[in-house]
């Protein structure tokens, strides 16, 4: 078996060589180095204390590429004096990772080191291969250091989560990537010495195009670089950038204006049925890096607000986008929001759950509001029945239709109608139905 030590070596040996990507040059060497995961790195939190070695923990980190995943086990392996073992789940089975438990228990008993496996992408692994991990991470062979862009409560199997600390990454914010970017740029040693500036565009547009991502924009830094050593220039401009790394930049700001007008667009042409222009409105917010959970979000609200039960799917097909983001990430979740997006700009729309809710709240809100029917109250602590509590209570499914003729508002409310159902789509029925339950409950003259 080849020695785990000379394989974390080799990693290292071509992160400090010339023609290693500048992603993997420039990848933190110390915890201090590291950016965009404050809320991970406090004094005592769980991560301090496994890098700074006080803590045999298992954990498993969660987020977005580029956030750091990799890098935090790098730093791990140079922290601690534990044998670094690295491993990815794209080529590793059950046989590698039991040959690895299997030195780690040997190199524990003879000499009482510890061995730290770290396995990216560890929810490509089924589930043999994590349930293969479990009595090693159990009983401490092994610190498992796990990477995952996937929800680990769907992707990774409960009794390998329970035994580890999950630490949830988030995406870098612009100020961190643009300080990574300018970093690379200054860096005498991994970097690019000061010789090459970029134009403030050019920053911009990088920056945009990253995303949160440190190694997209490291990479894209590193395509622009090379375009500007081919054209004899030491001066990064936005036109060249773009050249480099094939993306056209778009006029869009995520903190300003733009960024609140464009989304507004995407919204009001859906609710105005414009399909085209919707898509095209949800095209720039991707070509501009915008979060597509920010997207998602709002495809939900929308959902409710603009389209309810005339298009009860809505919801749901807007939910199931916002889940797949959330797996699949960009750019493939491009695909899902753009069948949501269409969806909801085709479907029939209704406002009534807004003004619902919006009626209803109005009425609590200025004191509309009165005493329980005694007939609904809760009836099942000691001493209700003195106070008649559920007294008269006509349970529904024994009636006729499984609909009981009884008071359900407070007096002050009977007969007010909070929802007003559509004649559009879905709801042309529900409106009929509605009309018939409230006939029902009522009574044709009331209670």
């Amino acid at each position: 078996m080849t020695d785990e030590a000379s394989l974390f070596d080799d990693a290292e040996a071509e992160a400090s060589a010339a023609n290693a990507p500048l992603a993997v040059r420039m990848r933190p060497r110390s915890i201090e180095e590291i950016v965009g995961q404050d809320h991970l790195l406090g004094a005592g939190s769980p991560l301090r204390r496994l890098v700074d070695g006080n803590a045999p923990m298992s954990v498993i980190l969660w987020g977005p590429p580029g956030t750091g995943k990799t890098t935090i086990a790098h730093v791990v392996s140079h922290a601690t004096q534990r044998v670094f073992v690295p491993m990815s789940a794209l080529s590793a089975g059950v046989k590698e990772v039991r040959a690895v438990i299997a030195e780690a228990k040997r190199r524990l008993t003879a000499s009482g080191a510890q061995t730290v496996l770290f396995i990216d992408e560890v929810h490509r692994f089924s589930k043999t291969q994590q349930d293969s991990l479990l009595g090693a991470v159990e009983d401490r062979t092994i610190t498992l250091v796990a990477a995952t862009t996937e929800n680990p409560f769907f992707s990774i199997v409960s009794p390998l989560l329970s035994r580890s600390l999950l630490l949830t990454l988030e995406p870098l914010t612009d100020d961190d990537v643009l300080g990574l970017v300018r970093h690379a740029l200054a860096d005498p040693d991994r970097g690019y010495g000061g010789r090459l500036a970029l134009t403030d565009e050019a920053t911009e547009h990088l920056v945009r195009l990253a995303g949160g991502d440190a190694r997209k924009a490291l990479t894209g830094l590193e395509a622009a670089a090379g375009a500007a050593d081919a054209s004899d220039v030491d001066t990064i401009e936005l036109a060249l950038l773009e050249q480099a790394v094939d993306k056209a930049a778009v006029r869009y700001d995520r903190q300003g204006d733009q960024h609140y007008d464009v989304a507004s667009a995407l919204i009001k042409s859906m609710r105005g049925s414009d399909v085209d222009a919707a898509l095209h409105y949800l095209a720039r917010m991707i070509e501009a890096g915008e979060d597509p959970r920010f997207i998602a979000r709002r495809l939900v609200i929308l959902a409710s607000e603009d389209i309810g039960m005339a298009d009860p799917t809505a919801l749901q097909t807007a939910v199931a986008a916002m889940q797949a983001v959330q797996f699949i990430g960009m750019p493939e979740a491009a695909l899902t929001l753009s069948h949501a997006v269409i969806h909801l700009a085709t479907a029939p729309k209704s406002n009534s759950a807004t003004t619902a809710i919006g009626a209803a709240l109005a009425d609590v809100r200025e004191g509309r509001y009165g005493a329980v029917p005694a007939a609904l109250r809760d009836a099942h602590y000691p001493g209700a029945q003195r106070l008649a509590h559920g007294g008269g209570y006509r349970y529904s499914h024994d009636e006729p239709q499984a609909i009981a003729r009884q008071q359900y508002a407070p007096d002050e409310l009977v007969g007010k109608d909070y929802y007003r159902p559509t004649a559009y789509g879905a709801e042309k029925a529900i409106a009929e139905r509605v009309a018939r339950l409230r006939r029902l409950i009522r009574g044709e003259d009331g209670f």
